[in-house]
């Protein structure tokens, strides 16, 4: 359950940002500051989505190049920037893929990410606001008001976000912090308009906004919004924050397009499982699993489970949520998860001196413009201790996991960049992925989002209402139905 935090007490107020505020040391971590792009990387960055799509439908045949073609230009209605987590897995015959673990509908990044032009030290912070942002305000009519930023996590790219937007846009830009246990908030919405309080207590309206608020945002953000949000909160009860919804997003995405070769690979997932039902599940796949409350983020709620003492721990933590997925777990040769696919292993991070070999993720953070799809970010992060076949060595969550946010007893975030892999020309020959993985990746990444915005489509009807009882048909769960903000 969560705790009170020592934010509660505090008086928050929202700051404006000016145009030609933005300073790199403050948006991005220190090493990346003088870190160089690789080579290849930089080309990947480069390349445009034609060339992508020749290419990857000359490695899979089976790929309808049209199909793939009309889906990389695709205008979402409500996802327009995205994230995916992805894993490097190979099988027992020696078959490597890059599988999507999970969808983030704010994810983090820009401050990882070496610039792909020197002097253009904004990077993909103006990125994002040039194109997504420009796409989410073109041609609606808006209430009259200010833009802004508000975040609950992640102040350094929440900033960088807000200073390169003002610079795009030439005015002022206001930033806020709004967090879910705050008892007075600098922000509130009076009918359908977000208004945020400065520091002498008076109330702006705001026409739009980028927001980098991530903990149950379903809960803040109403559904119905005059305030263009990029991006709304539709999308995280759709799949990008509800692992539970967006299994059924990947189904429904993989059945439309199952004439077209495109599917998007994750691991064997068991849906709306009861709490009791836990350990029948494990069990099932061969006593190996990963257990995830559906809608938590930032490597909060993720169990991994490879013996008895760590499901009596998981099975003794009081839960918040009614409802749990449980998926296939990937691990070392020697140990993994048994399903009807076959077992998957981790191909893991190069070995180092010591003979080491660490679980790396990937993260490919994307947006849509006019012209489609495009990457903004790429980084990586390895787990703290490597992998071994011998699981008394060290817990499997601290050779498996692979998130960089710890959570405070206090309710704050620290993170350990120590783990941090960036794509730079020291770091990214340790991930042993080549040019080719990162096309797969860059694909899955949009596939994955495409499934969360058309499933964000079916949530509202015709009128532009959100159709609670198709959520509640999909994702039964009281406790969350309960914090709905309509």
């Amino acid at each position: 359950m969560d705790q009170p935090s020592a934010r509660s007490c505090e008086t928050r107020s929202a700051q404006p940002v000016s145009p030609g505020s933005f300073e790199p040391d403050r948006h991005f971590y220190p090493r990346v500051l003088n870190a160089q792009i690789h080579p290849l990387v930089r080309f990947f960055m480069s390349l445009d989505n034609a060339r992508i799509a020749r290419r990857y439908c000359h490695l899979n045949p089976s790929v309808d190049h049209t199909a793939l073609t009309a889906l990389l230009a695709e205008q979402p209605r409500h996802l327009l920037w995205a994230g995916c987590d992805l894993m490097h897995v190979t099988d027992t015959r020696g078959q490597r893929q890059m599988v999507v673990i999970e969808t983030n509908s704010c994810p983090s990044g820009q401050k990882s990410m070496p610039l792909f032009e020197e002097l253009q030290e904004q990077g993909g912070y103006r990125s994002l606001v040039r194109n997504a942002f420009t796409a989410l305000v073109a041609g609606r009519r808006l209430p009259p008001g200010d833009l802004a930023v508000i975040y609950d996590k992640n102040p350094m790219e929440a900033g960088g976000y807000a200073a390169a937007l003002a610079d795009e846009t030439d005015e002022r830009v206001w930033l806020a912090e709004w967090h879910h246990d705050d008892p007075d908030p600098p922000c509130r919405f009076v009918d359908g308009i977000l208004e945020l309080r400065d520091a002498a207590g008076g109330w702006h309206p705001i026409r739009a906004a980028l927001r980098y608020v991530t903990q149950r945002p379903w809960s803040r953000l109403p559904l119905h919004s005059r305030t263009a949000v990029l991006n709304p909160s539709v999308v995280c009860l759709a799949g990008g924050r509800n692992k539970m919804v967006a299994a059924k997003a990947y189904e429904a995405f993989d059945n439309q397009h199952e004439g077209d070769g495109l599917t998007i690979r994750t691991p064997h997932t068991i849906r709306d499982v009861a709490r009791a039902e836990i350990p029948f599940w494990i069990n099932s796949l061969g006593g190996k699993a990963v257990v995830k409350v559906p809608y938590s983020n930032a490597g909060q709620g993720v169990y991994t489970i490879t013996c008895k003492a760590e499901l009596d721990a998981f099975m003794a933590i009081e839960q918040r949520y009614d409802q749990f997925i449980v998926q296939s777990l990937i691990g070392h040769p020697a140990w993994s998860s048994r399903t009807r696919r076959g077992r998957l292993f981790h191909v893991g991070t190069m070995p180092d001196k010591r003979d080491r070999l660490f679980v790396a993720d990937l993260r490919v953070m994307i947006c849509a413009g006019p012209e489609g799809f495009h990457p903004l970010a790429v980084y990586a992060r390895r787990a703290r201790e490597p992998l071994s076949a011998d699981l008394t060595s060290a817990s499997s969550w601290d050779m498996l996991g692979t998130n960089l946010s710890v959570k405070n007893t206090d309710g704050t975030w620290d993170t350990e960049t120590n783990r941090l892999l960036l794509m730079d020309r020291k770091d990214f020959n340790r991930l042993g992925v080549g040019l080719d993985d990162l096309i797969e990746a860059y694909i899955q990444t949009v596939m994955a989002t495409v499934a969360i915005d058309r499933m964000s489509a079916q949530l509202y009807n015709t009128k532009g209402r959100f159709r609670m009882r198709l959520f509640k048909a999909l994702n039964d769960d009281t406790a969350l139905l309960d914090e709905i903000c309509l």
